[in-house]
This record gives structure tokens, C-alpha cells and sequence, in this order.
């Protein structure tokens, strides 16, 4: 597990994945844009993707609800490591609130494994 320093988060950032590079892409989503990590409730921990969850966890995944997305930064951008909460994620046209960044639009797909949205 690494341990991130974040600058808008006022407690360390657990970070867990079959990670290929610093910029939080795993060997499942390893693209340009595969540049987040996701915040999981069961376990206080941000994983790359499901499949690094499922792979190093043993418990089921719990989906985030709408008002738990309000009060909690759920998405790490592994290219500037800060934090973002759901909404700035989901609304800000694939790209990071804080550097611009591109994310892979495509894990809308996944978002039902995520969020109780």
C-alpha cells in the first residue's frame, strides 16, 4: 500500500492497485487517460479500478450513496494527487478540476460497481 501526501486532504491517502506507474494506472486500465483512482467506502482505501479491489480485498465492494458522494472527496487524480468529490469528477468534462488532465470517459461504465447513484 502507499501512502500518499495530498494537499487538499487533511489525512493521508491510502492508495492500493496492482499499480503500473505513479499516475495510478494498474495493469487493468493502463491507458493515457486511466489517471484516477476511486475512494472505496468498505475500506477507506482508493484502488485504480474493481478489479485491483477484487483482486487484494476480501470483502465485498460497498457503493457509495448520493449523500455519503456530497461529504466525501472519492476520486484521486493521479496526475496532480489532489482530490475530488464525486461531482467535480462527474461534471467537469473528463478532466481534472485542479491541472486540466484528461480521464478516460469510459468509466462511466463502471460507475454502477462504485456508486448507488
Amino acid at each position: 500500500m502507499t501512502i500518499l501526501k495530498v494537499s487538499n486532504s487533511k489525512k493521508p491517502v491510502h492508495l492500493k492497485g496492482q499499480l503500473v506507474d505513479t499516475q495510478t494506472r494498474c495493469r487493468h486500465y493502463h491507458s493515457a487517460l486511466d489517471i484516477i483512482a476511486i475512494k472505496f467506502k468498505c475500506c477507506d482505501t482508493y484502488f485504480p479500478c474493481y478489479k485491483c479491489h477484487l483482486g487484494l480485498e476480501s470483502h465485498d465492494i460497498i457503493r457509495w450513496n448520493k449523500l455519503d458522494l456530497k461529504a466525501e472527496k472519492v476520486i484521486l487524480c493521479g496526475s496532480c494527487s489532489n482530490l475530488l468529490y464525486y461531482q467535480e469528477y462527474s461534471t467537469n468534462d473528463n478532466k481534472c478540476l485542479y491541472c486540466r488532465s484528461d480521464f478516460n470517459p469510459h468509466c462511466s461504465l463502471h460507475y454502477s460497481l462504485y456508486f448507488d447513484i
